[in-house]
């Protein structure tokens, strides 16, 4: 499973920050997100996937 973040529409509102903060960090100056491990643990699927829908701008998917 990989994180991938679509810089182009993210607006670095931080509902995946909120939701997975050891995956994800909104940088302050750029607004946008910092995915911290793309590549996270099968057990933290449905944390994960969680955190990805909860964008608002659809910026964020999960492959594989």
């Amino acid at each position: 499973m990989k994180i991938v973040a679509d810089y182009d529409k993210c607006e670095g509102l931080g509902m995946c920050e909120a939701m997975a903060n050891d995956y994800f960090e909104v940088d302050e100056d750029a607004e946008k997100v910092v995915v911290l491990d793309d590549s996270p643990d099968e057990s933290d699927r449905a944390h994960v996937y969680a955190a990805v829908q909860a964008c608002p701008v659809l910026a964020l998917t999960l492959e594989g």
